[in-house]
């Protein structure tokens, strides 16, 4: 479940003005971590907490939801705050909530097996691997991919990952789960982005479970595409755009 901020009071001088010199505060215990869990789920049962951490404000915890979200609570659970969290740098601010939500998406998907996603791989040498939130009834993402010869030939290997936008159980999700079981994905998944019915089949497949981890990353809408270090890009970027922003990365 995603949270609004009008849930939440947001002191926005704890949660974005912070000095480099702060301390992390101190190990969180078991009773602490449960009796936050059990405020935030008097509120909203749907509420799931992923994991409770000490924070780098001193005096407050920091709370992970399932939904990839970031709280911070006071230690009675009486306060929280929803919002990004930057570090002040010499003369810049820097998004640690950003960076943060890089990090858990570069581990995610480190996870991923390659029997999951379905890759249209690199020509020649290989420079970069992307992973592309998908929706085979997206414009752009039908877009995106007829021009996959020329992300190929730009050395970027597509891993594709399902997101139907009309959700689990919907039409599109039927037809990604047929294209996921067909005997061959690239091209059942070609003959789908061309608006052509594929055979139905059903098999053991990621579909929901990716539709979940997009959810979990942020992604609102199709194309959404990340690249290794875990940054999200929403919508269609042309292949020599994609390289560019590849490169800087670099």
């Amino acid at each position: 479940m995603r949270l609004s901020a009008s849930l939440f009071s947001l002191p926005l001088s704890l949660s974005l003005l912070l000095g480099s010199s702060l301390l992390s505060a101190a190990e969180v215990s078991d009773s602490q971590r449960q009796l936050i869990i059990d405020k935030l789920q008097q509120v909203n049962p749907m509420i799931e907490v992923s994991a409770v951490n000490p924070s780098v404000i001193e005096g407050l915890v920091e709370v992970e939801l399932s939904s990839g979200e970031t709280l911070f609570s006071s230690p009675d659970a009486s306060h929280f705050v929803l919002g990004k969290l930057f570090q002040l740098q010499q003369d810049r601010f820097v998004n640690l909530s950003e960076q943060r939500k890089d990090q858990y998406r570069a581990d995610a998907l480190k996870e991923l097996g390659s029997d999951t996603y379905i890759s249209f791989p690199a020509e020649g040498e290989t420079k970069a691997v992307v992973y592309a939130f998908t929706d085979v009834d997206c414009g752009y993402c039908r877009k995106l991919h007829s021009e996959m010869e020329a992300y190929n030939k730009q050395g970027i290997e597509v891993r594709y990952l399902a997101f139907p936008r009309a959700g689990v159980g919907s039409g599109t999700y039927q037809q990604m789960v047929s294209v996921w079981c067909a005997e061959d994905q690239h091209d059942a998944m070609t003959k789908s982005k061309s608006g052509k019915q594929v055979a139905a089949k059903d098999c053991d497949n990621p579909v929901a479970d990716h539709y979940a981890l997009g959810q979990r990353f942020g992604v609102t809408g199709t194309p959404a595409l990340v690249l290794e270090n875990g940054r999200l890009m929403p919508g269609y970027l042309p292949a020599s755009r994609l390289a560019a922003v590849i490169d800087d990365q670099s």
